[in-house]
């Protein structure tokens, strides 16, 4: 069982053992039976299961997290739109650290009910990358280039091997589609340092990072041929 798991069972056990002893050992001691309780413990605990249906439900689901361990401590996930780092599992809620510095406390049963993206749960995690050039530009030498860099990278994995190819011809660029695997613990910062290499090398070839372009055709010659010609009003 991981930390993050046994943590929760021993605080399970730590209440249980509490409530266990005030019940059995320390009432008895006080000369207060335990049997006397039984009707005022059944009215006060239909009081209190109707206040706290959503803690038990809390608390349900947070032993059902023990046993299908969807998440960890420090992993990066998404639940319920919240993505950041896992700092702890309680038995009634779980915490978030965001990326932006935020704490952010879930309920257990929002996190067991709603989907969860887990971005570390699996050892490999691919990212994307579409690169427009010009249609000037030689095609070829610039998947040779993207290559290269991929090769020379020490994390980009071999096997899932990547994949480099013109995906589409757009209106303003050929557009290469770069998809490259890398280990789930470091592929952002592998994606942000290959698409900084990758647009310099590209660069520094000859072949340009492609950008929005329109070319105005202006009615000069119409109007040249309307004055030459006053007289035909087709022109």
């Amino acid at each position: 069982m991981d930390k993050s798991h046994l943590d929760i069972v021993l605080k399970a056990a730590y209440y249980g053992i509490v409530i266990i002893t005030v019940v059995f050992v320390i009432l008895p001691i006080m000369g207060v039976e335990p049997s006397s309780l039984l009707v005022a413990g059944s009215i006060l605990g239909l009081v209190i299961g109707f206040a706290s249906q959503s803690i038990v439900g809390n608390l349900i689901s947070g032993l059902f997290l023990i046993f299908e361990r969807p998440i960890k401590l420090g992993n990066q996930v998404n639940i319920d739109g919240n993505v950041g780092i896992v700092e702890d599992i309680s038995l009634i809620s779980t915490i978030i650290r965001t990326f932006d510095g935020l704490y952010v406390r879930i309920p257990n049963e929002k996190v067991f009910t709603t989907t969860i993206t887990n971005y570390v749960a699996n050892v490999a995690r691919r990212f994307e990358y579409v690169v427009g050039i010009r249609y000037s530009d030689d095609a070829d030498q610039a998947i040779a280039i993207i290559k290269g860099l991929i090769e020379e990278s020490p994390m980009a994995l071999k096997n899932p091997a990547p994949g480099v190819f013109v995906d589409n011809l757009g209106d303003n660029s050929v557009n290469i589609s770069v998809k490259i695997w890398a280990p789930a613990t470091d592929w952002y910062a592998i994606k942000t340092e290959l698409l900084w290499k990758i647009k310099k090398t590209l660069e520094e070839n000859g072949i340009e990072i492609a950008f929005p372009q329109r070319v105005i055709w202006i009615g000069n010659e119409q109007k040249d041929q309307q004055l030459a010609d006053p007289d035909n009003p087709t022109l």
